[in-house]
């Protein structure tokens, strides 16, 4: 099965991650997105809405992706759940990133 997919909707990125985002894949997301970048998105989400396990280089690389990206295109993240978005906020991750429950929500606040 495919880990990491990418699509876009009106101009916005999304990069979509499935399963556990570890060190052993955190790589392979690093490097999708690195991939989306270069296209100069308008906006950058990485759904983990299927994510069952988000590891610490898995949130190092919403950390260096939000560093890069430094405000110069709008970046979200979409997490909910144990697995994912309660990781994000014990560690303070959450303090430095857009985090959003649904996708739609992420969409509906890039737009704005």
């Amino acid at each position: 099965m495919q880990q990491f997919s990418e699509h876009q909707i009106d101009g916005v990125i999304v990069v979509a991650a499935t399963g556990a985002v570890d060190m052993l894949t955190a790589p392979q997301l690093q490097d999708v997105v690195s991939a989306a970048l270069e296209r100069k998105p308008g906006a950058l989400i990485i759904d983990l809405t299927e994510v069952d396990f988000l590891g610490s280089a898995g949130m190092q690389v919403l950390m260096i992706t939000r560093k890069e990206l430094d405000g110069a295109i709008r970046f979200a993240v979409v997490a909910d759940g144990p697995a994912t978005s309660r990781p994000l906020k014990i560690t303070g991750v959450a303090d430095y990133i857009d985090l959003f429950s649904t996708l739609d929500v992420a969409l509906q606040n890039l737009k704005a």
